[in-house]
Parts: structure tokens; sequence; C-alpha cells
């Protein structure tokens, strides 16, 4: 496997500044791979810098045609070094390699043609007519522009999916862009950072990417007046103070983050089809998604039955090694995230709760930041482990009385970024779907996700949409203009 050593300032593949390292740890055999540059002050600054003089300096920003030669060239690089990007993806991640033909990294890369595809046809201009204000007639029109500077912050979870979302838009809106990624998984944006450099057109400044165990560096991109939008993905808690600090240069923000997300079964659904459903979104990538369905809303009247079949599922699926293709749950990223889901766990049934199926971590697999696929029962929507986000194979099972009481739990949340709807009459799911305050969600097992679709949520989900047309809109401003007639 080829190390990712270098992080991409000014065009430049460079070591960081203080020539400091740090691990990079498989999560599935908590070995060492190698090691990434831990990036500090003076590098965040200089990649600011080189950011800010691209934009501001050359013709990237107005440049259609050139920036749509380019992002055909990086996608054509992305999908050439695919194999490459698998097995980094799977080391690094604990990514089960069959989701790598998916949303883990394929699909991604697909995205970034897509959206090139958008910028090919996209009208930046807009005609307004003509109008008359104070007895002046004009003709008025609006015009998108770049953002500018961007700086994208970027979790663990699904490192390809996300960065890629991120940078493919916002270059192709014609921004310049510093890369942070999460420390836990460098090497995934690291090698963008050279496809970029050694692949492509793309300016020096246009890209950059940096890598840090220091979370100031995070804070330090959020907070300089010369970047323009920070792009960030991650925890509700990160994205309020990211919030905060931008506050102070009235900074344009789009998050996208957490989510505690409830797939409601009606009593009219196939409640074995339906709770199965919710029990694999679950065991998928060990529940580590913003958007996995955690909250399964069954009729109480049939709710031994519903559990019967979720548990049944989640303790038949097999998991573990995540280069096993058979495998759609590895690790969890790191022993700290781990024993996070522990606690939460280990909590509730201090609690009262019972756990009907896993709750610790598997004895046959010692090695590895493994934790079992895991159902817990007798709580109500009160419960911590109800209203938090784990972000690990849990999967919560709550009663209800009807159709009302269900929306009323899925509602009763912070959160509101997906969800799901089981019901044998379309129409009723489709109209409780509806009822539902949540970004995405998906009605009999239908999938959104998609890179045409917008992705985000209401209430403390985050502001703002990522993938789609409007998730390129994300990335530029309005310019009102008129002329006299």
């Amino acid at each position: 496997m080829t190390t990712y050593d270098h992080l991409l300032i000014d065009g430049g593949l460079v070591e960081a500044a203080s020539g400091a390292r740090y691990d990079n740890v498989n999560p599935a055999t908590e070995s060492v791979l190698g090691t990434a540059p831990d990036a500090g002050a003076a590098d965040t600054d200089t990649a600011i810098a080189a950011a800010r003089r691209a934009f501001d300096e050359t013709t990237w920003s107005t440049d259609v045609a050139f920036r749509v030669h380019c992002l055909r060239q990086f996608h054509a690089a992305l999908v050439r070094n695919a194999e490459e990007l698998r097995r980094i993806t799977v080391a690094e991640v604990g990514a089960p390699v069959a989701l790598t033909y998916g949303p883990q990294l394929d699909t991604p890369v697909g995205g970034v043609a897509w959206t090139t595809d958008l910028l090919e046809r996209y009208e930046w201009e807009t005609d307004l007519g003509i109008g008359e204000t104070f007895g002046i007639r004009a003709h008025r029109w609006y015009r998108r522009e770049a953002a500018g500077v961007v700086a994208a912050i970027t979790p663990w979870n699904y490192p390809n999916q996300i960065n890629l979302a991120k940078v493919g838009p916002a270059l192709a809106a014609g921004c310049t862009v510093v890369l942070k990624a999460a420390p836990d998984t460098p090497w995934t944006a690291l090698a963008l950072g050279r496809i970029v450099a050694e692949e492509t057109d793309i300016p020096a400044g246009v890209f950059n990417v940096i890598t840090s165990s220091a979370n100031e560096v995070g804070q330090q991109l959020v907070e300089d007046p010369r970047v323009d939008l920070v792009s960030f993905t991650g925890s509700t808690q990160t994205g309020r103070r990211i919030l905060a600090a931008g506050a102070a240069n009235l900074k344009k923000c789009f998050l996208e983050l957490g989510g505690k997300s409830a797939s409601i079964v009606l009593d009219d659904a196939d409640i074995a089809a339906a709770a199965g459903a919710a029990g694999f979104q679950c065991f998928t990538h060990g529940g580590q998604g913003c958007a996995t369905t955690t909250r399964l809303l069954l009729p109480r009247d049939r709710f031994d039955e519903g559990v019967e079949a979720v548990v049944g599922l989640m303790a038949s699926l097999p998991y573990g090694d995540p280069t096993d293709p058979s495998h759609l749950m590895g690790p969890l990223i790191s022993a700290r995230q781990r024993d996070r889901v522990a606690g939460f766990v280990d909590r509730a049934v201090a609690g009262g709760a019972i756990v009907a199926t896993g709750g610790k971590r598997p004895a046959h697999l010692p090695t590895g930041f493994y934790y079992e696929p895991t159902v817990v029962i007798g709580v109500d929507n009160t419960a911590e482990i109800a209203r938090d986000e784990v972000f690990g194979p849990v999967l919560v099972v709550i009663p209800h009385d009807g159709e009302d009481d269900a929306v009323r739990i899925a509602n009763d949340s912070i959160f509101g970024l997906s969800g799901a709807v089981w019901s044998q009459d379309t129409e009723r799911a489709k109209r409780v779907a509806g009822r539902i305050r949540t970004g995405t969600i998906g009605v009999n097992g239908g999938l959104w996700y998609g890179p045409d679709v917008p992705f985000g949520g209401y209430k403390a989900s985050g502001i703002g949409r990522e993938s789609g047309v409007l998730g390129f809109e994300e990335y530029t401003e309005v310019k009102s203009l008129a002329e006299p007639v």
C-alpha cells in the first residue's frame, strides 16, 4: 500500500513546517499503518494565504471552461486511482470493502462527474425582466458568483463521500479550498492532494490539504477572516462552536451535523421487513453514519414481534475483518469511540434498559475496535440512549400507540436529519413522512441517497444542504444587477 506523507499547500507536496508526524492506526488490527504530517498553525496560515491569493489573483473563479477541464481531469484521476483509494479506505477507516463500491468510494467519485456535468450546463445568470421603481425603468437580473475561500472540515466515518461532496462542488463553483481532514483518517484526504498536484492542471493554491492531530487547526480555519465560508460535517456540539466562532466575522457556515433518526413502523406494515431494514441499516458500517435510523418505533401490540425480527437479523449477520467482502460491519474507528458507545449502553442498562442482543465487545474479535450489534429495549424516548447520537451499532426500539403518537415520538428530538416510514398503504406512509421534521426520509424502503439529491437536516442537524444543485449553490453568493432601459 502506498503511504501518503505530504500535505498539499500552494501547489507543493510538503512536510509540516515543524516536521511533526502522528500515527495512522488501522482500527481492525490496532496496528500502525504509517504516519501523517501533523500540521500546525504555520502550515494552516500558509494554506489559507495560498487559497486567498489563488481566489483573488487568478481567473479560477471566473473561467468556467477551465474549471470543467480540471474537474474532468480530477474525476479521471480518481477513477485511475480507485483501487489504491479502496485499499486506503478499508485500512484507515475500517470500512467494509463491499461499501467502497457504493458510498465509501465509488458513488462519491461518480458525484464529481455529476457535479462537472452540472457545471457545464449551469445558468449563472437569471433574468428578472423590466421593472419600474420611482419612475425609473430598469432591466434587472441576478448572477451567482463563487463564495470565495472555503474551509472544508470533514469527519472520519465516510471520508471519501464527505471530502468529495465538499471539494467537488466548491471547486466547480469557483471557490478555492483548504481541506482539513479528520485526524483518524488522514490518508484519504492526502491522497486527493497528491492526485490534484500530480494528475490535474488545478493551479497552485486552489486546492490545499492539511492533516493534524490538533483541534486548534480547525478553530484557526474558522476564525481566520481570509476564509469566506466554512463547510463542516460532524457533531452538533462542534457545529455550535463553529457557528459561534464564525459569528465574529459573520462568516457563512454550512453545517451538516448529527442525527437520531426514527424509523416509524405503522400498524399495517410488514413488521418483520420494516424492523429488519432498521436493524440492517444500524448494523452497516457499525452504525457510524449520521443519517442512520437508530430509533425503531413499533406498534405497541406488535412490539414483541418486531423486536424478535430485528434481534434475529442483528444476531445473524456476519461481521469482522473489513477486507472480507461478505462483511458489511467492521470495527469502530478507535478505542475511544468504542468506549463511548459502550458507555451509552452501560448507562442505559444501569437505568433499567434491557439489552435484547449484543451490548459488549465480541469475544471472537479480541483485536480491533469492535462492538457487538446491539438492540436496546425497555426505554422510552426520554432516555439518554434514545435522545443522543451514539454513532455505533446500537438500535433503540420504542413502542408507539398509533400514527399520531409515532409522529410525536419521531419529532421529539433536537435532531431532524433523516428517517423512514413503513406502511402497506403507500399514500398513508407518504402523508406521515410529510409530518416528520427531517431533511431526508425514506418511504417503504426507498433510498434517497445520490449525488443529485440535496442532503441536510432540520433543527440541530444543521444548516444548508450538501449535494445536488442546492449543494453546489451553497458555495455561491448572489449579486443582483440593474441597468436603465
